[in-house]
Formats: C-alpha cells, sequence, structure tokens
C-alpha cells in the first residue's frame, strides 16, 4: 500500500484528482468507481475545476457508485444519486446512461444487486474505486463483522453509521436503516484503489486499515490484500500511523525507487 501524507484536506483532494486526471488521459474509457460523504467533494470540485479549465473529457468515462440508501428515491435530497448529480456529474460532460447509482426503490432489490455485480463485469471491471473510510473503518457500507469475501448487497447500518449520519437528515430517525452496497470483495476486484481520509476523528480508522490486523472487524483493512491502493491522508488523519515518517521517506524518494525498479 502507497501511503501519500499531504499537510491538507486540500492537499490530498488534489493529488486525487491528479491521480484521475492522467487515467482519463490516459485511457479516455475509464471506469471509475466513486463514494459519497463529506471525503471526496474537494476532488469532486478539483475534478470539475480541471474539467472547466483543462477541457478534461468524461464523455467516454463510465462511473459506478458505491452504495445507496435502501428506500430512497434518486430525486431524495438526501440520497447519493442526488449527492453524485449535484457534486460532480451535473458539472462536467459525462453521458447520462454511464452513470450507474444503485437504486434504492429497486422492486426487488436482492435480484438488483445481483445486476449491479453483472453490470460492473460488462463495463469491464472498475479501473480506479475512490473510497473513503467510516470512522469505524468501514468501507462503502461494509460495516464491522461483514465478510472480507462479499458482493453487492442489501447492508443493516450500525447505530454509530445513523447517528453519524443524521447530521445529514432533520434527525436520526428519518435516516434509512439499510443500504445496498458493493462488498468488500467487489471493491478489492478493483484494478485500483484511491482512499481519501482527512481529519483526527479519522485518525484511528486509519491507523487500524493500514497498520493494523486484516479484520472483518475494521473492513478496510482488507485493502492490504489489494496490489495497488494509494492511501491519501492529511496530518491530523496520518497522526497515529507508527511508520509515518517511513512513508514520507519512501514518497520523497518515489522517483528515485521508480527508476530502480525500471533497471
Amino acid at each position: 500500500m502507497e501511503v501519500i501524507i499531504k499537510e491538507t484536506y486540500e492537499a490530498i483532494s488534489q493529488e486525487a484528482a491528479t491521480i484521475i486526471r492522467e487515467a482519463i488521459l490516459a485511457k479516455p474509457t475509464l471506469v471509475l468507481g466513486l463514494a459519497t460523504g463529506a471525503t471526496p467533494l474537494g476532488l469532486y470540485g478539483e475534478l470539475i475545476r480541471i474539467h472547466r479549465q483543462e477541457g478534461l473529457d468524461f464523455s467516454r468515462v463510465t462511473t459506478f457508485n458505491l452504495d445507496e440508501y435502501l428506500g430512497l428515491p434518486a430525486d431524495h435530497p438526501q440520497s447519493y444519486h442526488y449527492f453524485m448529480q449535484e457534486n460532480l456529474f451535473r458539472h462536467i460532460n459525462i453521458s447520462p446512461e454511464n452513470v450507474h447509482t444503485p437504486q434504492g426503490t429497486a422492486p426487488d432489490p436482492v435480484a438488483y444487486c445481483d445486476r449491479y455485480e453483472e453490470e460492473i463485469q460488462r463495463a469491464g471491471g472498475i479501473d480506479i474505486q475512490v473510497l473513503g473510510v467510516g470512522s469505524n473503518g468501514h468501507i462503502g457500507f461494509n460495516e464491522p463483522g461483514s465478510s472480507l469475501g462479499s458482493r453487492t448487497r442489501i447492508k443493516t447500518l450500525t447505530r454509530e453509521t445513523i447517528e453519524h449520519n443524521a447530521r445529514f437528515f432533520s434527525s436520526a430517525d428519518q435516516v434509512p436503516r439499510f443500504a445496498i452496497t458493493m462488498g468488500v470483495a467487489t471493491i478489492l476486484e478493483s484494478r485500483r484503489c484511491l482512499v481519501l481520509a482527512s481529519g483526527r476523528e479519522k485518525a484511528r480508522a486509519v491507523a487500524a486499515f493500514i497498520e493494523g490486523p486484516i479484520t472483518s472487524s475494521v473492513t478496510a483493512s482488507a485493502l492490504q490484500l489489494h496490489p495497488r491502493v494509494t492511501a491519501l491522508l492529511d496530518e491530523a488523519a496520518a497522526s497515529r500511523l507508527k511508520l509515518r515518517e517511513y512513508y514520507r521517506w519512501v514518497y520523497e524518494n518515489k522517483s528515485a525507487a521508480q527508476r530502480w525498479r525500471a533497471t
């Protein structure tokens, strides 16, 4: 796992946007997995800026979102479909038919989850999956105790997640108790994972998933098994890492290491 520590949230957002920009330029038909929540907002803002100022073309890019609340229609202000439209899609030239967000109101959500997996496979698999990390170490809505071999499915949310997300609703009682989420194994099949974490409140979860044991109690720890993960952290989120100075050293000497590998 490559761990990159930057001074600020803005810096990790810019670094993430640069990675995605370079990937789209190299492969205009990139398949991009996307996350919601506060953490990727800076990244999406940067991608919008790059599109407007540099002409980055999203017309052939395909996207798949990680998750959606079960029961919320696409036009609900707290649905993740609405979030993505407001914070990214309507500001870039992506084709609507290339956008995939789980349907929270699917008549048969179990069958729908299977079809979502099939759609990812038909698209050729996800090239880069953007991830945030929950304060309890979850990725997507794969709460603690989720199978590390799980696929897209319906997941019951923990009380902690419900209370954390209550700030987006009028009260915790209005937060849905269930969600459709990509599974851990689905995420691990992505060719590259890009994990963003910011703030001291994420420091414990960051240390657990990067340096702790691989365990279903911290589903993000399964990323240790992936051959190509980049964790982008600000100073606060990295504050509990025991090896943070080594990670800095590796990053500072990255170009030299790449030259060595090429010889």
